[in-house]
Order: C-alpha cells, then sequence, then structure tokens
C-alpha cells in the first residue's frame, strides 16, 4: 500500500528531513546542534515544494520521539504538533534507536544491531533491535538507559555477531571488549529521517498512529518528566 508520509527528526545534534510520496523518498540531513529550529522547517518546505505537495495531501507525519537530547526532542515533538494540528495529519512517534537500526540495514544489510547514543552524565541510551523475515524490527523492549558497565553485562548475555550502530561505541570504546561477540560498525552514527520511513510506513498501514495532542517523546530517564504545553 502506497503512501505519503514526512518524517522529521531533531532528537540528537543531526536535523533531518525525509519525504516518502508514492514510494519515492527525498531527503534532506544536517548537523546543525544548535540550528535544529532555523533548518527544520525550512527542510520540510523544501521537501513539500520538490514533489508539488501540500501538507494536507499526506497520509501522517512521523517524528523522531527519543532517545536522545532532551531539547531536541522536545523541539521535534513541538514542531510536528503544530504541522499536524494545523492539517489535521495523524502522527507517528518512531524511536530514534530503531532508527539507528534501521539506518545500518539500509547502509549493511544488518539484521541484528546494538544501538548505543551517548546520554552524557555517565550513560548510553541502549537497545537490541533483531529483523524478522517480516522486516520488522524486534527489540523495543530492551530500550533502556544504562551505564557502560550495564550495557556490557547485557552483552555478556548476547552471542553471535552483531552490527554496532550510534554514538555511544565512540563515547565509551571500553563497549567494544570484555563479551564474546563478534562486533561490526555499520558505519551509522546519527539517525536520519530517511531510515523513519520505512517505520513509519509499517506503522501506518498497522493503523498504530495517535492524534496530535496525544503525542508523546520517550525520554527514558525516570526523572525526566513530559510537561505538556497548556491546552494539550
Amino acid at each position: 500500500m502506497s503512501s505519503r508520509i514526512l518524517a522529521l527528526d531533531t532528537a540528537t545534534e543531526a536535523c533531518s528531513a525525509a519525504l516518502l510520496n508514492q514510494q519515492q523518498i527525498d531527503a534532506r540531513f544536517e548537523i546543525a546542534p544548535r540550528d535544529h529550529t532555523q533548518r527544520i522547517l525550512p527542510f520540510i518546505e523544501a521537501l513539500l515544494q520538490a514533489q508539488q505537495l501540500e501538507l494536507t495531501a499526506l497520509d501522517a507525519l512521523a517524528f523522531g520521539r527519543g532517545p536522545g537530547s532532551f531539547t531536541g526532542v522536545r523541539i521535534g515533538i513541538g514542531i510536528a504538533q503544530g504541522l499536524a494540528l494545523g492539517a489535521m495529519l495523524p502522527m507517528i512517534g518512531i524511536s530514534t534507536l530503531a532508527t539507528l537500526a534501521q539506518g545500518a540495514f539500509r547502509q549493511q544489510g544488518a539484521t541484528r544491531v546494538l544501538t548505543a547514543i551517548d546520554a552524557r552524565m555517565g550513560e548510553v541510551y541502549w537497545a537490541e533491535y533483531q529483523r524478522d523475515e517480516q522486516g520488522i524490527w524486534q527489540g523495543e523492549a530492551s530500550e533502556s538507559v544504562l551505564s557502560p558497565e550495564a550495557a556490557l553485562a547485557r552483552m555478556q548475555a548476547l552471542e553471535g555477531e552483531w552490527f554496532t550502530a550510534g554514538t555511544g561505541w565512540q563515547a565509551w570504546p571500553q563497549l567494544q571488549q570484555g563479551h564474546a561477540l563478534t562486533l561490526r560498525a555499520s558505519g551509522v552514527e546519527l539517525p536520519t529521517a530517511e531510515d523513519m520511513l520505512p517505520l513509519a510506513q509499517q506503522a501506518w498501514q498497522r493503523g498504530d498512529t495517535v492524534a496530535p495532542e496525544h503525542a508523546e517523546p520517550t525520554y527514558l530517564r525516570n526523572e525526566v518528566t513530559w510537561k505538556k504545553l497548556p491546552g494539550r
């Protein structure tokens, strides 16, 4: 089933947007740690103009729900909600960690991916994703925020060959040792909206969407509480 989905992500230092229009994908990506708010809307406008589409012609709007930078996640969900409310579009929240796994699949054909994002404060955002025969990623339940030592313990319970993705592997090189796994670098360090689109299309086909007022981020840290804006 073909669809038209716009995806945007500002959950990390990367800023990206991508448009799926009847199986055609166009994307914009830039590393802009402090310029998300200045970059993302021009990206979206350029994508829509290139395809001669209005927002209201889309089926859904996907957003990077985190985990990632607290500020970045808030910027992304705020912009996505504003656009979706104005165009009356359903929203699809996509995991930043699952997006990294999809990127490893797109670039390397990886079907088993250990994703780790540097979470600062001596921790990593972590997940173990495996792609099943239907092309669905399994592993959302493994998403957590861990110390490098706890992540290493998780790896010691696994076996075989896994690809790595995310900034956590550069930030914590000790994760490369102390276990029996064969690790292969995917070359994917940051999530891109382009890799959100296959996940968003699967969710849309399942009917797994939410109204804009019910869109929520994923922070993983228990002490961080999402405070909705007044009236939302």
